[in-house]
């Protein structure tokens, strides 16, 4: 959640791409790619763009013209990766077996304001790093003072404590720590060996909070928590090298993951809750109207939603592995932060909440309709 993981899979640069993945939590055409690509995660470097559109022939980025305040926030807290991150909640309510419900919405607004801190927090840190090699960036362009982001980090902190305190002790619980992983990966942990599981803790534990608020446990959310964190920990491994490529590695082993992620979602029953959700959404597939032998709605569903998210995050992936440039490399990264929006929905879908399931799924097209219209207006202002 660069949050903590928002930055790194969503767009850092060499060591400190897995700054902007999380997402979490966690993804744009600022400079860092998969922040640019992907509405909805955190690493640095993961734009999408060519080197025309920030950079001279030489490869040096040229200076943008002020944005303008608002505009400058925005930037620093890449709002498109906003829509990564209701999923979260959501899939862990469903996976808890509750509705979402005022509780949810705290845990929500909770993580939004965790996930922010932590893109807050991440540009505040790269800082030094930025003004070589990213000027243009609000910190280093002058458009954004240093304390004005670190208080920044600081009070949306401090919000999203707040808002998890309002749902409940247990969901403070949670929320304590996720605070501590985007901190820690921020100041400490993005240029170490830890850092892609950080980010992966971070976006896990995103999860868990969407289930103990809404129904103030989280062992039932902890398979869904485990897997959502496994494919975080995937994305984040690839922002490591968006910057500078050659690593086949890593994107060999993100499209492996994804396999066997798409196979543990999609590839067995879903958890049999109470069947009132799925006769209320597909009441002729349900109970004994439907026909022995044919397929249950939820597992449908659930397969649907399971493959999207594969042809998401698969095909970048691929095209890595076979040419593990910057620019795929770049490109698998956005890839990766896109499809956490269908993942999320799969693990609501598997989870026995078709409505759920399907409300996150939403978020995709929302998201890059939202990405869309900010890239139209940065492209009027320059």
């Amino acid at each position: 959640m660069s949050r903590a993981g928002a930055r790194d899979a969503s767009g850092s640069s060499g060591s400190s791409a897995t700054s902007r993945v999380l997402a979490v939590p966690g993804v744009p055409a600022d400079g860092h790619g998969a922040e640019a690509a992907a509405p909805p995660a955190g690493g640095r470097g993961t734009g999408l763009a060519t080197l025309p559109a920030d950079g001279d022939a030489s490869g040096r980025p040229r200076p943008r013209p002020r944005s303008g305040r608002a505009g400058a926030w925005a930037e620093l807290l890449r709002l498109p990766a906003l829509f990564t991150v209701p999923g979260d909640a959501l899939a862990g309510a469903a996976a808890a077996g509750t509705r979402p419900g005022r509780r949810t919405l705290l845990a929500i607004g909770s993580s939004l304001c965790l996930y922010e801190a932590g893109m807050a927090l991440n540009d505040w840190a790269d800082r030094a790093e930025d003004a070589v090699e990213r000027p243009h960036r609000p910190i280093p362009s002058g458009r954004i003072r240093p304390a004005a982001a670190l208080a920044a980090a600081c009070g949306l902190t401090g919000a999203g404590l707040a808002l998890a305190a309002a749902a409940g002790r247990r969901a403070l619980a949670v929320a304590a720590p996720l605070a501590g992983s985007v901190w820690a990966y921020d100041l400490f942990l993005k240029h170490t060996p830890a850092g892609p599981a950080a980010m992966a803790a971070a976006r896990g534990l995103d999860l868990l909070l969407g289930a103990a608020a809404t129904s103030g446990g989280t062992r039932a959310a902890l398979p869904s928590a485990a897997l959502l964190g496994s494919h975080t920990l995937a994305v984040t491994a690839v922002s490591r090298r968006e910057t500078t490529g050659g690593s086949v590695l890593a994107p060999s082993a993100a499209l492996a993951t994804t396999g066997v992620l798409t196979r543990l979602v999609a590839g067995h029953h879903r958890t049999r809750l109470p069947a009132g959700r799925w006769a209320a959404a597909a009441p002729g597939l349900s109970g004994s109207k439907r026909a022995a032998g044919a397929p249950d709605a939820g597992d449908v569903l659930t397969a649907a939603l399971g493959a999207a998210y594969a042809a998401t995050a698969a095909r970048p992936y691929f095209h890595a592995t076979l040419n593990p440039s910057p620019p795929l490399t770049q490109r698998a990264v956005g890839g990766g932060i896109r499809a956490t929006i269908p993942l999320q929905a799969a693990l609501a879908a598997r989870a026995g909440a078709p409505a759920t399931s399907l409300l996150i799924a939403a978020l995709a097209p929302a998201g890059r309709m939202f990405a869309r219209r900010a890239a139209m207006r940065k492209v009027s202002i320059t």
